[in-house]
C-alpha cells in the first residue's frame, strides 16, 4: 500500500490540537437554566482552578481551555454534564484531566446547587483528531476496472453497518499494532474510533474513497487518536522508546499522523484484495505457513512446504508431514 501511494506523493497527514475531554456529571439540579448561567459566569475561575492542578502542563503550553455544558435526559433522569476541554500537549492526558475534574467537583456543586457523581475523562476524543489522505494511482493498482471494483466494495461498507464493522476492524488491525508498540492504550483508541464511527447515530466506515479528475483512487481517514509520547509506558518502556525512534517521531502529533496513515494503508490493502483476488488468498498463504511450522518445517522449508500445499489445494497438517518426509526425510 505504501509503495502504491508513493507513486502519487505518499500519505499526507495532519492533526487537530491535542484537546481531551473531561466529564463532570451533575445531578439533582432544581433550576437548569440558572445553573447553566452560573457555570458560564464562573468559567474563568473554574479554568484557573483546573490549571492550578498541573502547572507543569501549563508551562509547556497546555492546560484547561474551555468548558462546555450539556443537558441530558428528561424528567427524573435529567442531568447536566460539564465538558472540561484540556490541551494535554504530548501526553495522552488521562491523569491530568481526571485530576482537574475531581478538583472542580466541589466548586461546581457550590455554583449549581447540584450533586456531582462521575468525574472522568472521555475516550471519545473527538476534538483530538488525526487525518491522513493518499492518492492511489489507477494504473499501478490495475486500471479503471479495479478502481470501480474497489469503490463498489467500499460502498457496501457505507450502506451496511455489518460490513462497516469488519471494514473498521481491518483499519484497527494496523492502528493497534503501532499503538501497542509505542506503549499506548489500544483499548482507548479502539473505544474512541468505534464511537466516532457511530457519532451520527449510525455506524459507518472511518475511511472515505472516491475518484479524482484523472480516475485515480483517493482515500482519506479521520478518527480520534488520543496517544502520548511522554508519560506512562510510552516513556518508561525501552521497547516503546525504540519503536518511537524507529518511526522517527518525537511528538504526539507526529505519532498520531503515522497511526492514521497506517490505518488508511491497512484498509486500502485489505479492500483492494477483497475487491480483486479475495482476502482468502493472503490468509491461506499465512495459514499454510503456520501448518508447515506445526509439521516441523524450519527456515526455507516453511515457504517450500506452504507453496506446495497451496498449489495442491491441500493445506492440512497430514499433507505437510508427508511433504516433510518426501522432501527432507523428516
Amino acid at each position: 500500500a505504501a509503495r502504491i501511494a508513493r507513486v502519487r506523493g505518499g500519505f499526507r497527514a495532519s492533526t487537530t490540537d491535542p484537546v481531551m475531554i473531561g466529564q463532570i456529571q451533575l445531578l439533582q439540579i432544581e433550576d437548569m437554566d440558572s445553573a447553566v448561567d452560573a457555570i458560564n459566569r464562573e468559567q474563568k475561575r473554574l479554568l484557573e482552578v483546573a490549571n492550578a492542578q498541573d502547572k507543569t502542563l501549563v508551562s509547556f503550553g497546555g492546560g484547561a481551555r474551555d468548558i462546555e455544558v450539556r443537558i441530558l435526559g428528561e424528567g427524573n433522569e435529567k442531568m447536566m454534564v460539564l465538558h472540561l476541554l484540556v490541551d494535554v500537549r504530548d501526553a495522552m492526558g488521562a491523569n491530568a484531566v481526571n485530576t482537574m475534574c475531581e478538583a472542580l467537583a466541589p466548586i461546581v456543586e457550590e455554583i449549581t446547587g447540584g450533586k456531582t457523581r462521575l468525574k472522568i475523562l472521555s475516550n471519545l476524543a473527538d476534538k483530538r483528531l488525526a487525518k491522513a489522505e493518499a492518492v492511489f494511482d489507477k494504473d499501478t493498482i490495475g486500471g479503471e476496472k479495479v478502481v470501480d471494483a474497489f469503490l463498489e466494495g467500499y460502498r457496501f461498507a457505507v450502506l451496511d453497518p455489518y460490513r462497516a464493522a469488519t471494514h473498521n476492524k481491518g483499519i484497527m488491525n494496523g492502528i493497534d499494532a503501532v499503538v501497542i508498540a509505542t506503549g499506548n492504550d489500544w483499548r482507548a483508541i479502539e473505544a474512541g474510533a468505534h464511537s466516532y464511527a457511530a457519532r451520527d447515530g449510525r455506524y459507518k466506515p472511518l475511511t472515505e474513497y472516491w475518484k479524482d479528475s484523472e480516475g485515480n483512487l483517493v482515500g482519506r481517514i479521520e478518527l480520534p487518536v488520543a496517544i502520548g509520547t511522554v508519560g506512562g509506558a510510552s516513556s518508561l518502556h525501552r521497547k516503546a522508546q525504540l519503536c518511537k525512534k524507529i518511526l522517527g517521531v518525537k511528538t504526539a502529533s507526529e505519532l498520531a499522523q503515522v497511526i492514521a496513515s497506517v490505518g488508511l494503508a491497512q484498509n486500502f490493502a485489505a479492500l483492494l484484495a477483497l475487491s480483486t483476488v479475495g482476502i482468502q488468498k493472503g490468509h491461506m498463504e499465512l495459514h499454510a505457513q503456520n501448518i508447515a511450522v506445526m509439521a516441523g518445517a524450519k527456515g526455507d522449508q516453511i515457504d517450500e512446504i506452504a507453496k506446495r500445499m497451496i498449489e495442491e489445494k491441500n493445506v492440512k497438517i497430514d499433507r505437510a508431514k508427508e511433504l516433510m518426509k518426501e522432501l527432507y526425510g523428516v
